[in-house]
C-alpha cells in the first residue's frame, strides 16, 4: 500500500514536530524520567477512557494509546533507538520463550 508509513518515518515526523514545538530532540534537552512518566500518564488516561467506554474521539482510548506511542517514538528518536529492529528482535526471542503462568499467579 502506498499510504503505509514505517515506524522510522513516524519517528522522524515526531522528531520534526518536537523540534518545532521545543520538546527536545537530543538527550541533553529532555528529562528521561519525566518523559517516561508522561508515557505512563498516557497509558493511565487510556485505561480510564476504556473504563468509561470512550473508545474513539477526543480523549478516547484510541487517541490516548496513540499519544503513548508518540511519546515512546519521541524517546526512540532522541536516543537513536531503532525500535523496529528492537521489536523484531524481541518478537523472535519470545517465539522460544515459555511462561509458567501458574508460578506467576502466586
Amino acid at each position: 500500500m502506498p499510504n503505509e508509513i514505517t515506524i522510522k518515518q513516524l519517528t522522524e515526523m515526531i522528531l520534526k514536530q518536537a523540534k518545532e514545538k521545543g520538546w527536545g530532540t537530543k538527550p541533553g534537552e529532555v528529562n528521561l524520567g519525566e518523559k517516561i512518566a508522561l508515557i505512563h500518564s498516557e497509558l493511565s488516561e487510556a485505561l480510564n477512557a476504556y473504563r468509561l467506554n470512550k473508545i474513539s474521539g477526543k480523549d478516547g482510548f484510541n487517541e490516548e494509546l496513540a499519544d503513548a506511542v508518540i511519546r515512546i517514538l519521541h524517546l526512540c528518536g532522541i536516543y537513536d533507538i531503532d525500535i523496529e529492529k528492537e521489536i523484531a528482535r524481541k518478537l523472535e526471542m519470545n517465539k522460544g520463550r515459555n511462561w509458567d503462568w501458574d508460578r506467576l499467579k502466586k
